[in-house]
């Protein structure tokens, strides 16, 4: 449970692309209309953000960013393998988007698509404008890891335990600092971005590389790429520099939604939702 100040509730940040495929594919059972219609995407979509919601016990507003049509085409312009993979993906959960919209703002939930930049990069901006109160990202999405410090901390709604990680799960797990993340990932890649990494440097090599705080950029002139496996670093460093760039967020975006200090209702049972919007 997160301790907050009723005058100040708790920001949950919802990556609702990311939690819209884990109710398609994720939710454990598929839910069916009596006309025998899949409606397991939008059904779970709101049971997960209900479940979570009221599992924080303390005040929070809700806010919702889903990715755009677009968000990826300026990363894949600098880097063509960027979430290349996930064209191939079936994207039959997205004609439940304008449903499910239309859900949120019937509960009285702000959200936005993010149009030009990926729903991730929002989500930066806006909890890095947020400094008088604390932020909970709902999202199974690692990269968000290089967001956690003091005020900001991620849901992940797929664990079973310790759902809630911070920044000291980060050090504790990959013995790095949220601050190296992105390093981190560069070094030993990413599949769910079409990021490769480097052949032969997994968890331990870079974390080693990585000891003390350097990054990416302190490696040459340190002696640790002298080493078998820092020369194959050194090899593609150009590479690493650029893959560690796409795994940034970007927080000077220009988010459509801002913060009103409101906390959101609890919400209702997601059968009532669906049936509100005439999905069953």
């Amino acid at each position: 449970m997160i301790m907050v100040e009723a005058s100040r509730p708790l920001l949950v940040l919802v990556d609702g692309t990311n939690l819209l495929w884990r109710a398609a594919y994720g939710f454990p059972a598929r839910v069916m209309t009596r006309d025998s219609r899949d409606v397991t995407a939008p059904f779970g979509f709101f049971a997960l953000l209900r479940k979570a919601l009221r599992e924080l016990e303390c005040p929070a507003e809700c806010l919702v960013i889903f990715d755009s049509e677009t968000g990826w085409v300026g990363r894949q312009e600098r880097y063509a393998a960027y979430k290349r993979h996930r064209l191939e993906l079936d994207c039959a959960p997205l004609v439940w988007l304008p449903d499910i919209q239309q859900g949120l703002t019937g509960l009285g939930i702000s959200w936005q698509e993010s149009g030009d930049w990926e729903a991730d990069d929002v989500i930066a901006t806006i909890a890095s404008r947020t400094r008088t109160r604390e932020v909970l990202i709902m999202s199974t999405d690692r990269d968000f890891h290089q967001l956690l410090g003091p005020r900001v901390s991620q849901l992940n709604t797929a664990r079973s335990t310790r759902r809630i990680v911070t920044d000291l799960d980060v050090r504790e797990r990959y013995l790095i600092a949220p601050g190296q993340w992105c390093d981190y990932v560069a070094m030993v890649g990413d599949r769910s971005d079409g990021i490769p990494g480097i052949r032969g440097i997994g968890r331990v090599r870079a974390a080693e590389l990585l000891a003390g705080g350097l990054q990416l950029e302190d490696l040459p002139h340190s002696g640790r790429l002298d080493s078998h496996h820092g020369r194959r670093l050194g090899d593609q460093f150009e590479q690493a520099l650029c893959w560690r760039d796409l795994v940034r967020l970007r927080t000077r975006v220009r988010p459509v939604l801002a913060t009103r200090r409101r906390t959101t209702p609890e919400l209702p049972l997601a059968a009532a939702v669906v049936e509100r919007l005439g999905i069953w």
